[in-house]
């Protein structure tokens, strides 16, 4: 049996994920230093939050969010969506040039300027994953004189 340097299994799966989490980094690093970003309130936090989102459903590990990935990730955030809506979203995203979003892409749409119906998807992602306290006992009684 001859001595080689593959890695298989779990760690190379590990190898993988560090090395991905390396590159997004860097961009991080870039918004971090971009004039542009410079304003935004908790921008460390909110970029390690974009990349931990990121990392979860890039499905083939290439560094984009492709189809199914964003597909999975509506379906986790609980706002299921059509293909046709996907695809959507992936060209309002990039702009028509590409059919997955790239990790600058994603950044660029939870932290830029302009509306997206993504971004506004995951900021009621942190807001669903809050805990509200349970109201106790029975509903309050009400007559037909206090319906709107």
């Amino acid at each position: 049996m001859t001595s080689n340097n593959r890695i298989q299994g779990g760690k190379a799966f590990g190898i993988l994920k560090a090395q991905q989490e390396m590159r997004l980094e860097e961009v991080n690093q870039e918004f971090l230093t971009d004039e542009k970003y410079m304003d935004i309130e908790d921008i460390e936090e909110k970029l390690a939050s974009c990349k931990c989102k990121f990392m979860d459903f890039d499905l083939n590990d290439q560094g984009e969010i492709d189809m199914m990935g964003l597909k999975m990730m509506m379906e986790k955030m609980g706002v299921p969506k059509t293909h046709l809506e996907i695809k959507k979203m992936i060209t309002e995203v990039t702009g028509g040039m590409s059919d997955s979003i790239c990790y600058r892409d994603f950044v660029k749409m939870l932290m830029g300027k302009r509306s997206s119906i993504f971004k506004i998807i995951m900021m009621f992602e942190g807001k669903a994953n809050e805990t509200y306290p349970k109201p106790v006992g029975p509903p309050p009684r009400r007559d037909i004189s206090s319906l709107p």
